[in-house]
C-alpha cells in the first residue's frame, strides 16, 4: 500500500469528525475566509460580465452587427455559469455568494462600460476579459495546492476567459483593426 495515504481507519475517523463542515475537511489547507472573498469578488466579475456582455448583445448596431450580437449573447451565458458555479463553490465552503447589487461594481475586477460603437463594445469586453484572465491567474497561483478544488474550478474558468479573449481579438481583427 502507497505509504503517503493516511490508513483506512484514519480516513474514516477524520470524516466523522466535524461532519457539519461538508466538504471541508481537515485535510484543506487554505484560509477559508480569504477564499470566500477571492471567490465573491470572482463572482462579482462574472455579474459584471454577464451584464455588460448582454447589453452589448442587446445595442449591437451597424453591418457585423448581427454575428458579433451572437457572439456577445453566447459569451453572457458562458459568463452567468461561470457565476453559477463560483457561488456554488462559496457555498462547499460554507460561505455565502455576495449577489446584492449594493458595491457589485466595486467588488468586480473588471468594470462595466457600455460602449458607443461596436468597436467600442468589442473593445471594453477584451479589456475585460483580460483583467480577469490576470486576476484569475493570481488566484490560481494563490491557491496552488492548498485548495484543489477551488484551482481547478478557477483553471476551467480561466481557460473559458481566454477563449473569449481570443474570440473578441478574432472580431476586432475582422473589423479590421
Amino acid at each position: 500500500m502507497a505509504e503517503f495515504l493516511s490508513d483506512i481507519q484514519t480516513l474514516r475517523r477524520r470524516a466523522r469528525e466535524h461532519i457539519a463542515q461538508g466538504a471541508v475537511t481537515p485535510g484543506y489547507h487554505a484560509d477559508r475566509d480569504t477564499v470566500v472573498k477571492l471567490l465573491n469578488e470572482a463572482l462579482a466579475t462574472e455579474i459584471i460580465c454577464t451584464l455588460r456582455y448582454k447589453r452589448h448583445h442587446f445595442m449591437a448596431k451597424g453591418i457585423h452587427a448581427e454575428a458579433v450580437a451572437a457572439e456577445f449573447q453566447e459569451h453572457a451565458a458562458e459568463e452567468q455559469a461561470h457565476a453559477d458555479r463560483i457561488a456554488e463553490r462559496i457555498t462547499q465552503l460554507g460561505g455565502a455568494p455576495d449577489f446584492s447589487p449594493e458595491g457589485l461594481a466595486t467588488r468586480s475586477h473588471a468594470e462595466y462600460v457600455e460602449g458607443g460603437s461596436l468597436e467600442e463594445m468589442i473593445r471594453e469586453d477584451l479589456v475585460a476579459e483580460r483583467i480577469a484572465i490576470d486576476s484569475y491567474r493570481e488566484m490560481i497561483e494563490y491557491l496552488g495546492t492548498k485548495d484543489i478544488t477551488t484551482r481547478r474550478l478557477m483553471e476551467d474558468i480561466l481557460a473559458k476567459e481566454e477563449e473569449h479573449a481570443d474570440d473578441l481579438a478574432t472580431l476586432l481583427e475582422g473589423m479590421g483593426h
